[in-house]
């Protein structure tokens, strides 16, 4: 990783010679690590965020879930961005959609 760095920097001084690197070639580091960011850290939580979203899209009564908080409850109720959620017996809680953590597989 030094090594690359080291080339990185000797690339952006002008060499002794005359005209220093281009504009190219000054750009050119930036636009590799910018790839690599993206393609490690951008486009999965991209994909991992889409993922959320069509879940909370597809929450329905009787789903049992999971919210942000650790609280474990079943759907009782939808409305656009709240969700009744039943935590005990004739105990039930409003909740923000967003707030889902996890709808849990049924067994």
């Amino acid at each position: 990783m030094m090594h690359m760095l080291a080339g990185f920097v000797a690339m952006a001084q002008p060499s002794q010679g005359g005209e220093g690197p281009g504009l190219f070639q000054s750009l050119l580091p930036f636009v590799l690590i910018f790839g690599v960011f993206y393609f490690l850290l951008i486009a999965p939580a991209r994909k991992k965020q889409k993922k959320h979203q069509e879940m909370l899209g597809r929450i329905k009564n009787g789903d049992k879930v999971v919210t942000n908080g650790g609280i474990h409850g079943t759907i009782v109720g939808v409305a656009d961005d709240v969700v009744q959620v039943k935590i005990a017996d004739q105990l039930r809680i409003d909740v923000s959609r967003s707030a889902i953590a996890v709808v849990q597989e049924k067994s």
